[in-house]
């Protein structure tokens, strides 16, 4: 596969197209059912989020950290569209190894299906399995594989901070990914959109490295036509607590309940969309099908169009 997904810049193009990203951002934001698809029965709605957000840090353990960035994009965008079904673990498992599967493709990373072991031995998924679900996820986002993050504004927001010297820049980025890194984690961030969390990230990372700068930093964000001011405050205002929280990426159940038929899954979604009709079960359809999807696709049209 002769492509590799940089997250910094998710358009086809040698120049970062800040205006397109802008408006592209806001029809990749997550549907205001997204909680409801949860479809928890609990009262804390972060609790499935959680538990699939916790394997695919797992299963991301031993690849780049914007890999496990770009399979939880995935995850949320897709439970955004789909509800998850109480009573079958079975399918936090296999969501999250799809979207680990698919994040890895993007990033042109190469993995195997025993990546994905996790110690439970009752729960394992073949190629087939995965392949399938892949299908079902890049269906249910529309092929919409280049996705608008955080990541992607750090350069344009960094130019409204004059620095004197390379290596300050570079930390200042540097500790501002790091806090969009561990900020994903967090379910309350999901009601901002990508630029306001790298202007955030930002705000805060100047506050610890240069705070003798930082209310002119603020003025200088705030003075962009394209940062809501009162979301950029909320958003920052979030960030210390997120930045101190370290959840274990292992705090997960297990099931002894495993699917016999990736079809189940297929039965077991509601979609919203039309799209994701089940696969047929001929053998032609069996072997490598989400490899020869990709390849009959151009990258350039896993798309941030709208």
């Amino acid at each position: 596969m002769e492509f590799h997904f940089d997250l910094q810049n998710p358009l086809s193009t040698s120049i970062i197209n800040i205006p397109l990203l802008f408006h592209t951002e806001t029809h990749q934001m997550l549907s205001k059912t997204y909680l409801q698809n949860l479809n928890v029965t609990d009262s804390n709605p972060s609790t499935t989020r959680r538990h699939i957000l916790s394997l695919i840090l797992y299963f991301c353990r031993n690849f780049d950290p914007f890999s496990s960035y770009l399979a939880v994009n995935y995850m949320d965008r897709f439970i955004s569209t789909h509800s998850i079904p109480n009573g079958k673990p079975w399918i936090f498992k296999l969501v999250a190894v799809s979207c680990v599967s698919l994040a890895l493709k993007m990033r042109k990373t190469e993995f195997s299906v025993s990546d994905f072991q996790d110690g439970d031995d009752s729960i394992i998924f073949n190629s087939v399995a995965i392949e399938r679900t892949d299908m079902l996820i890049i269906g249910a986002l529309k092929w919409r594989m280049r996705s608008v993050n955080p990541f992607c504004f750090i350069s344009f927001f960094i130019s409204f901070f004059k620095l004197k010297d390379q290596t300050s820049t570079q930390a200042l980025r540097d500790r501002a990914i790091e806090i969009i890194l561990r900020a994903q984690n967090d379910i309350k961030l999901l009601d901002f959109k990508p630029s306001i969390i790298s202007a955030s990230a930002l705000v805060a990372a100047v506050q610890e490295l240069f705070p003798v700068q930082l209310p002119c930093f603020i003025n200088s964000v705030s003075s962009c036509g394209h940062v809501n001011k009162e979301n950029l405050f909320k958003c920052y205002s979030l960030l210390p607590g997120v930045v101190a929280m370290a959840e274990s990426a292992l705090d997960m159940t297990s099931s002894s309940c495993t699917p016999d038929n990736v079809l189940d899954l297929l039965q077991c979604f509601s979609s919203s969309t039309s799209e994701n009709k089940p696969i047929s079960e001929t053998s032609e359809n069996k072997d490598g099908e989400i490899n020869r999807a990709l390849k009959r696709r151009k990258f350039g049209d896993f798309a941030t169009n709208t």
